[in-house]
């Protein structure tokens, strides 16, 4: 299995069940991807969690781009 080390992305099987998360908080790098998903802007999610720093944000996009580059998955219809 890779490790994967990006700055403010910690993964602890005691937080989030080892999922993920910004900074050891317990918000995963999935909650993050959804939020921007749904149409949520940097400065919106910040303002609604405020303990989000701009950097969490692009650490946690960083993180998505190095899991899915290291992927290969079969779509299937």
């Amino acid at each position: 299995m890779k490790v994967l080390r990006v700055p403010r992305i910690t993964v602890d099987p005691e937080v989030c069940t080892g999922k993920p998360c910004v900074r050891g908080l317990r918000f995963p790098v999935t909650r993050v991807l959804g939020l921007l998903a749904r149409g949520q802007s940097r400065e919106e999610i910040l303002a609604t969690f405020p303990y989000l720093e701009p950097e969490d944000i692009d650490a946690a996009l960083r993180y998505a781009i190095l899991v899915t580059n290291d992927e290969t998955l079969e779509l299937t219809e």
